[in-house]
């Protein structure tokens, strides 16, 4: 089993929970003097692949990381993006090289850069970046998605949705490729969920 608590890390066990061990190793603590240490890192998201388990993504609070050891270790993948500050990640169900984003401009402004709302995807494990724009607002657009505010489903063209503290939902049923508005004028939205009947 796994948990990430903010502020406080990664954190395995082995043997169903009556052990524990701090899993950090690789990821930064910008905050902290010392930049790498033990535990005390500040977890945003923990996203793990359905078709390869040991596939980990991860976003801190400064950093964007990979695994592909369950989190025994952890390997910066922040190439490409604007920021690698954010909150919300998701894997592709049936690809585990493939993932989405939503960076935030900083821990100081935690809206989206530039104020363009962007979802970034990754194709190659974070190898790269893209960032995906079409049909979201991209001027004036200083939203901010949450942890739990980002979700996918199972389709076989994977649908991606997302939800901003101002009340709106965003949907794209291709990948992210194209996006359009489902709702406004919510509350803060801070979980997405997917369902299939």
């Amino acid at each position: 089993m796994g948990v990430a608590i903010s502020t406080g890390g990664v954190y395995l066990s082995d043997d169903g929970g009556a052990t524990w061990h701090a899993s950090n190793s690789g990821v930064r603590a910008e905050f902290l003097p010392d930049k790498h240490p033990e535990f005390g890192q500040c977890v945003h998201k923990v996203a793990q692949s359905a078709r390869r388990p040991d596939r980990l993504f991860l976003q801190n609070h400064w950093g964007l990381y990979r695994s592909d050891d369950r989190g025994a270790t952890w390997i910066d993948i922040a190439n490409g993006v604007p920021s690698d500050f954010g909150f919300p990640m998701a894997i592709d169900p049936e690809d585990p090289d493939c993932a989405w984003i939503v960076p935030l401009e900083s821990d100081q402004f935690r809206c989206t850069p530039e104020g363009k709302l962007r979802v970034y995807r990754t194709r190659d494990a974070g190898a790269s970046w893209e960032p995906l724009a079409r049909g979201l607002p991209q001027d004036g657009a200083y939203e901010t998605v949450l942890r739990d505010a980002l979700a996918v489903d199972t389709l076989d063209r994977t649908g991606v949705y997302f939800g901003t503290r101002s009340g709106k939902v965003f949907g794209s049923a291709d990948g992210g490729d194209t996006w359009s508005g489902i709702v406004d004028g919510l509350p803060p939205v801070i979980s997405v969920k997917t369902a299939i009947a």
